[in-house]
């Protein structure tokens, strides 16, 4: 049984309240109106990217010009869309029905200078050939979830470590920035943090779902409340391996939150698009 620290000696849930980033503005961004959520931002914080509630097409917002260009119309395109380091290439999904209407995946990219797009896995049912983007062997550590449990790849081995238990369900998962921890979030339970091979398991506790790498040391994620039906109210967190904790928006409803360097982009309840500066 892997050892899991709560930090600060605190249950799930309960956590130090403390300043994690600084909050130097909050303010909304005039991105198209209708059925939009955000799915990204550039590394440099200069556009970001937007799909619909059901992740369906996929656009860029240049966050200076407000220009918006369509990058794909497909079916799933915008769930776990992928921005290169240097920005200049976007990786998404196309959905579709392959034999006896089974669901596949395939994984397209676009260079956003020359417009050309290329595929880099073909339709499939593998959630790891998707995460690997089709390579035979991972340029760095990658993660992914296969029937509800937490893989990870490192090289050309992928290995299941789902540090809570093969009972549980694992979702929202994501490797630090430096290659050395994975963020994962476990239905019922809470946002953890454990290394590679799921050891030193740390509890980030349960109101920060849809859990994102700020950097090394800060998740963010959201803390939303739903009437058993819709989500009601939300608000954008952080908190940081020591368990420090901070609320970053006040008097909006903010969900989903993707960050950058100094930047953190999420969407409102209704179709707002809110822009997080910080340091």
């Amino acid at each position: 049984m892997k050892k899991l620290f709560l930090l600060a000696g605190l249950a799930i849930g309960l956590m130090v309240n403390a300043q994690v980033l600084e909050v130097v503005s909050v303010q909304p961004v005039a991105t198209p109106a209708g059925d939009v959520k955000v799915a990204g931002i550039a590394p440099d914080g200069s556009y970001i990217l937007l799909t619909s509630s059901t992740n369906q097409g996929l656009q860029k917002y240049d966050l200076q010009s407000g220009e918006t260009t369509t990058l794909s119309d497909a079916e799933g395109a915008g769930y776990n869309a992928a921005i290169s380091a240097d920005g200049a290439k976007v990786t998404y999904r196309e959905v579709s029905l392959g034999q006896n209407n089974m669901r596949m995946q395939a994984m397209k990219s676009m260079n956003l200078g020359t417009k050309k797009v290329q595929t880099e896995v073909a339709p499939t049912r593998s959630a790891r050939k998707i995460a690997l983007g089709g390579r035979a062997v991972a340029v760095r550590p990658t993660c992914s979830i296969e029937n509800q449990q937490l893989m990870v790849t490192i090289g050309s081995t992928t290995t299941q470590i789902s540090p809570l238990g093969t009972n549980k369900s694992y979702i929202w998962p994501s490797v630090s920035p430096n290659g050395q921890k994975v963020l994962f979030y476990v239905a019922g339970m809470g946002a953890f943090v454990s290394n590679l091979d799921g050891s030193n398991v740390i509890s980030l506790g349960r109101n920060v779902r849809a859990p994102k790498w700020y950097n090394d040391n800060i998740v963010i994620g959201m803390n939303d409340k739903d009437n058993g039906e819709v989500v009601i109210s939300s608000e954008i967190v952080a908190v940081n391996l020591n368990g420090q904790s901070q609320v970053l928006t006040s008097g909006i409803d903010a969900m989903y939150p993707y960050a950058c360097s100094g930047k953190i982009v999420c969407s409102g309840l209704n179709g707002e698009t809110y822009l997080i500066n910080v340091r």
